[in-house]
C-alpha cells in the first residue's frame, strides 16, 4: 500500500504527464517549436501520455484500496451489537486503522466518539440500575409499612396539610366507622365520632400547641359499653427540597391505644383503696370509741369494763383478720406465695378443717355435718393453703347461717377430679350476688348486719383454688334457701398423665 507521500507524488507525476502531452502535442501541431525532428517530438508526447496513464491507474487503485478499507470500518460500525455497548466490546469492534490510512484520521476521532459515548452509557446505566433498585426498595418498604399498618390492632389516623385524611388502618376505619381509599380523602371532621381526635389532630397539625400532644376519650363499643383510648398525636414535618432541612409542617399522625384494661385496674384499685379504707375505719371506730368510754370512767364496774375490753379485743382480732387476708391476696396475686405442693388425701384435710370449726358450730347451736367419701381422693395441693380455703367456706357458711341450721361437708370422686362441697341452711344469694360473691370486699347488703365479716374470705378462696391448684369453684344458691359452695381440683391421676 502506498504511502500519502508517494500518493501525491504519483498526483503530481501525473500532472506533470499531462503538461508533458500538451508540449508535445504543441510540438507536433506548431513546426517552429525546438526540436524540430517529428520523430522526437512524438516520442515525448507517447512517453507523456503513457507516464500520466500509468500514474493515473495506480492513484486510482489506490483511491479504491482505500475506500474498500473505509467501507469495511463502517460495515463494522454497523454490527455493534447494541446490548453490549460497554468500552470494551466497542473497542474489540473499532480497531485502529493503521498509520498510514489516509482515513485513519478521521475514522480514529469517530472511534474515540464511540468510545466516549459507551463510557457514559454505560455510567447512565449504572444510574439507571441504581435508581431502580432504590425504586424497588422504597416500592417494597411501602407495601410492607401497609402491610405493619394493616395488622396493628391500636388505630392509625393521619392527616395531610390541608386536613384530609390521608391514612387510616382497619382498626380506625372500624373503630370510627369510615371507609377510606387511596384514591378518597376525606376531611378530618368527617370522624365524627371521636370530636377528641378531630380536635388533637386539627391543633397538632396547625402548631397551636406542642407538636406532640396526648389525650384520653371514651368511645361505646359494639356490646353497648365504653372503651378508653388514649391519643398520641405528632406533627409529620416535611423537608425542603434538596437541602434535606425540615420544612414547616406537613400535617399530623394520630395512634390510638385501648386503655380500657388499665382504665378498669385503675377502678379496681380505686374501689379497693375505698373498701380497705371503709373496713379498717368500722374496727378502728370501734376501738378508739370504748377506749375513750374506759378513759373517761364510763365503765362503772369490772362487768361493764370486761365487756369494753371483749369488745376491743374483738375489733382488733377483726382488724388483724383483714391485714392478713390483705397480705395473703397481695402474696398469691403476685405470685410470691411460698407453695409446697406434694400428693396427699383430700379427706383427712377436710377432717381438719371440720375439727377446728366444730367448737363455733356447738357455740351457735348448729349442726356441723361431715360426709366424706370412702375412698381415697388423692391430690396434688399445697396444704396449708387448701386447709386455709376448706376452713374459710365453712366458717363463711356458719356466719350466714341462723341458729339451729345445718352445716354439711362433703367429698366425692368426679372422674378425674375431686370434689368437695360446703352446703348450708343459711339466709342463700340472689343470682346477682352469686355473680360478685367473688369480689373483694363485696358483702350481701341485707347480711351486712348478720355477720361481721372482711369481704376477703371468697376472694382469697378463689385465688388459692385457680391461681395455685388450677381447679375451679363453683356457688349454687337460693335466698331463704341456703347456699353450696364446690371446689373441683385435678385428681393425682390426671395431673400425672
Amino acid at each position: 500500500m502506498l504511502s500519502p507521500l508517494s500518493s501525491k507524488t504519483h498526483m503530481t507525476a501525473a500532472v506533470l504527464a499531462v503538461g508533458f502531452c500538451a508540449v508535445g502535442l504543441a510540438w507536433v501541431l506548431e513546426p517552429a517549436f525546438i526540436p524540430s525532428s517529428i520523430v522526437v517530438r512524438i516520442g515525448l508526447l507517447a512517453a507523456g501520455f503513457a507516464f500520466g496513464l500509468g500514474s493515473y491507474l495506480l492513484l486510482n487503485v489506490q483511491l479504491l484500496r482505500d475506500s474498500t478499507g473505509g467501507r469495511k470500518y463502517i460495515e463494522a460500525m454497523g454490527r455493534i451489537d447494541p446490548s453490549n455497548n460497554t468500552p470494551e466490546a466497542i473497542a474489540d469492534s473499532l480497531p485502529d486503522l493503521p498509520a498510514g490510512h489516509p482515513m485513519a484520521e478521521g475514522f480514529g476521532k469517530l472511534r474515540e466518539c464511540f468510545l466516549m459515548l459507551s463510557e457514559k452509557l454505560s455510567a447512565a446505566e449504572h444510574v439507571r440500575a441504581g435508581t431502580e433498585v432504590r425504586v424497588r426498595r422504597t416500592a417494597l418498604e411501602r407495601d410492607q409499612l401497609k402491610e405493619i399498618l394493616a395488622g396493628l390492632s391500636d388505630p392509625v389516623v393521619a392527616v395531610d396539610e390541608h386536613g384530609e385524611v390521608i391514612l387510616a388502618n382497619g382498626s380506625a376505619q372500624h373503630l370510627l366507622g369510615v371507609q377510606i381509599n387511596e384514591s378518597e380523602h376525606p376531611a378530618l371532621e368527617k370522624l365524627d365520632r371521636c370530636q377528641e381526635l378531630i380536635s388533637l389532630l386539627t391543633e397538632t397539625r396547625r402548631r397551636k400547641a406542642s407538636t406532640h400532644r396526648q389525650g384520653e376519650v371514651a368511645l361505646a363499643d359494639e356490646d353497648g359499653g365504653q372503651s378508653w383510648f388514649k391519643i398520641s398525636c405528632r406533627a409529620l414535618a416535611g423537608k425542603s427540597e434538596g437541602i434535606g432541612e425540615r420544612n414547616g409542617n406537613h400535617g399530623a399522625v394520630a395512634v390510638l391505644t385501648d386503655i380500657s384494661g388499665l382504665k378498669a385496674i385503675q377502678k379496681r384499685n380505686a374501689e379497693f383503696v375505698s373498701a380497705v379504707s371503709h373496713e379498717m375505719k368500722t374496727p378502728l371506730a370501734s376501738i378508739k370509741a370504748y377506749v375513750e368510754l374506759l378513759a373517761d370512767g364510763d365503765a362503772e364496774d369490772d362487768a361493764t369494763k370486761d365487756e369494753f375490753f371483749r369488745i376491743i379485743n374483738g375489733q382488733a382480732d377483726r382488724l388483724q383478720r383483714l391485714i392478713e387476708n390483705l397480705l395473703n391476696l397481695a402474696r398469691i396475686e403476685a405470685g410470691v406465695v411460698q407453695v409446697n405442693k406434694t400428693p396427699l388425701p383430700l379427706n383427712p384435710l377436710l377432717q381438719e378443717a371440720y375439727n377446728v370449726l366444730q367448737p363455733a358450730a356447738e357455740q351457735k347451736n348448729m349442726k356441723l355435718v361431715a360426709e366424706l367419701s370412702p375412698l381415697y381422693l388423692g391430690v396434688l395441693a399445697d396444704r396449708d393453703t387448701l386447709l386455709q380455703a376448706a376452713i374459710n367456706l365453712m366458717s363463711n357458711a356458719l356466719k350466714y347461717t341462723h341458729t339451729g341450721g345445718t352445716v354439711t361437708i362433703r367429698s366425692r370422686l368426679n372422674d378425674q377430679e375431686v370434689v368437695f362441697e360446703v352446703q348450708d341452711t343459711g339466709v342463700g344469694l340472689s343470682p346477682e350476688d352469686c355473680q360478685k360473691v367473688f369480689e373483694k370486699f363485696y358483702r350481701v347488703k341485707k347480711d351486712k348486719d348478720m355477720a361481721a365479716g372482711t369481704g376477703l374470705g371468697l376472694p382469697l378462696v378463689k385465688h388459692i383454688v385457680e391461681d395455685i391448684h388450677r381447679g375451679r369453684i363453683e356457688v349454687e344458691s337460693e335466698l331463704g334457701k341456703g347456699s353450696t359452695f364446690r371446689v373441683v381440683i385435678p385428681g393425682i391421676a390426671q395431673i400425672s398423665s
